[in-house]
Formats: structure tokens, C-alpha cells, sequence
């Protein structure tokens, strides 16, 4: 598992007084960046290797301002040339949000899906989801 701790800016609320459900998929996607130097060290772009094929969020409760939110990167599948990252947001001890996105490994010359080498599958798997 990967985690970071963040601070909701006030930028990030609604009307409705909590954190916007646009934030999550943004949050989500910066909480990435350990997953996606598996496939580029560097974070390169001109090498980058990773595409977005689906993402999901569902809200279990709402998120406040003002309080930290810990969020929780773990890989809950691994294929031959996609694979899974499963998320959640934590405030005050409670899993508010959960998301999943299908990562593939891919390459932008030939706009096709490539095998993930084996080397970072082991490095993916270790960060693999318990229940």
C-alpha cells in the first residue's frame, strides 16, 4: 500500500459545506504518482507508458475541510498488459471513498496495449489489496 496524508483546501468544498465529489478523481490520480514510477522512474513524459481505460468512485460518506484525509493506493489486479489501482479516502478513521481505475500499459507510438514485464509485476504485486 501507498499513503499520503493531504490537507482539503478550501477551494476543494461546495456549497453544501463538503468536499466537492469532482476533488476525489483529481486526488485519486495524485496519490498515483508511486504507481506510475514503477513504469517511469523519472515520470518522463516522453517515456510515459500508461493509460487510463476506466475509472470508478463511490461515495461512502461525506469529506470535511479543515481535516486531514489519508489516501490509500493499493493494486487489486494484475493482467498481462492492464492493471488495476483500488483507492480510498480516510477522515477520522472512516473509509469515505473508494475508487478503482484500470491502468494500461501502453504504447503511445503504436496506440496498442503492451505486456507489463515481469519485473514490475512483482513490484505492482507487492502493493496488492487485503481485505
Amino acid at each position: 500500500m501507498f499513503s499520503e496524508i493531504i490537507q482539503p483546501r478550501f477551494s476543494d468544498t461546495d456549497a453544501l459545506g463538503h468536499i466537492n465529489n469532482t476533488m476525489l478523481p483529481v486526488w485519486f490520480e495524485g496519490a498515483r504518482d508511486a504507481v506510475f514510477k514503477l513504469f517511469t522512474p523519472d515520470l518522463d513524459l516522453n517515456k510515459w507508458q500508461l493509460i487510463i481505460a476506466k475509472y470508478d468512485v463511490t461515495f461512502h460518506a461525506e469529506l470535511f475541510y479543515g481535516q486531514e484525509i489519508e489516501l490509500r493506493t493499493y493494486i487489486s489486479r494484475v493482467g498481462g498488459a492492464s492493471f488495476d489501482v483500488y483507492q480510498e479516502a480516510w477522515q477520522h478513521g472512516e473509509k469515505c471513498v473508494s475508487g478503482t481505475t484500470v491502468m494500461v500499459n501502453f504504447n503511445y507510438s503504436d496506440k496498442k496495449a503492451m505486456p507489463i514485464s515481469e519485473s514490475i509485476k512483482i513490484e505492482l504485486n507487492k502493493h496488492i489489496y487485503q481485505e
